[in-house]
């Protein structure tokens, strides 16, 4: 039996708007040290150079994070997910984000596959961790760690955490997804410094979502990710609509229009 479908519009007031992003836009929270982040169904590749507007998705990519944050939290991985508002918006912690777009590759793809030659789809016999310097303007280059300690941007303590949080991270997003019959091929996160008193702690912010995992299916290796509006496969609300029914966020029943998620 299906689970209840449950429309969560819980309606904050939100402060003026701090930033507008490619995929999310951020307003001042209702309490100090919060912010409402609004999902948006703006599709984006190739550093905005493709573009187009995919009805639903960001609802999608609203559950797809807080399903996942909170299933982090549930084993001791700190982030800044506070709760869902409504279909488009949740309310996070503010915290001081570094610079950098952390990496986790388990499979061959992408730009990695074209960087070295290597064709897309051979398992690494261990993860990578990479880096890339979070500028837009710049195409998001590949930073080494030598990179990130001379220009400050993270310390060597912050950088052994951020990697076994990332190591972490990749080991409970694996199982879930092969629970669910997908490849979990590489994501990427964003760490950010929250502050309490006196305390700093890393935590993992922004979202994580198909629009920053690749995802193939186990048996057929059909892309459930971005890379179906990257490379013109095929409806992308169809893709994102599937994962979310394997995980139990969809009715399995329900064709996708406007999304009517699973609490």
């Amino acid at each position: 039996m299906s689970p209840p479908i449950v429309r969560l519009e819980t309606h904050m007031a939100k402060g003026k708007k701090i930033y507008e992003g490619k995929a999310k836009t951020l307003y001042e929270g209702p309490e100090p040290g919060t912010i409402v982040q609004y999902f948006k169904d703006d599709a984006t590749a190739f550093n905005a150079v493709k573009k187009d507007v995919i009805d639903g998705k960001g609802a999608l990519n609203n559950r797809f994070s807080e399903h996942f944050m909170l299933g982090l939290e549930s084993i001791g991985i700190p982030t800044h997910f506070i709760k869902r508002l409504n279909m488009r918006e949740q309310l996070v912690k503010r915290v001081e984000i570094i610079p950098l777009e952390v990496i986790v590759r388990n499979v061959v793809a992408g730009s990695m596959s074209k960087r070295l030659g290597i064709e897309e789809g051979t398992v690494l016999s261990r993860p990578i961790v990479e880096f890339s310097y979070k500028e837009d303007s710049l195409g998001d280059p590949l930073v080494a760690e030598e990179h990130i300690l001379a220009l400050e941007w993270a310390t060597q303590r912050e950088l052994d955490d951020i990697i076994a949080m990332a190591l972490r991270v990749n080991d409970y997003l694996s199982g879930i997804m092969y629970g669910v019959g997908i490849k979990l091929i590489d994501f990427k996160i964003e760490i950010g410094r929250l502050t309490t008193d006196d305390y700093q702690q890393l935590v993992i912010a922004d979202e994580i979502s198909p629009d920053s995992c690749r995802l193939w299916d186990i048996k057929t290796n059909e892309k459930l990710d971005k890379d179906v509006f990257r490379r013109d496969l095929g409806s992308l609300t169809d893709a994102y609509s599937e994962v979310a029914r394997r995980l139990g966020l969809l009715p399995k029943n329900t064709a996708q229009t406007a999304p009517k998620l699973v609490k």
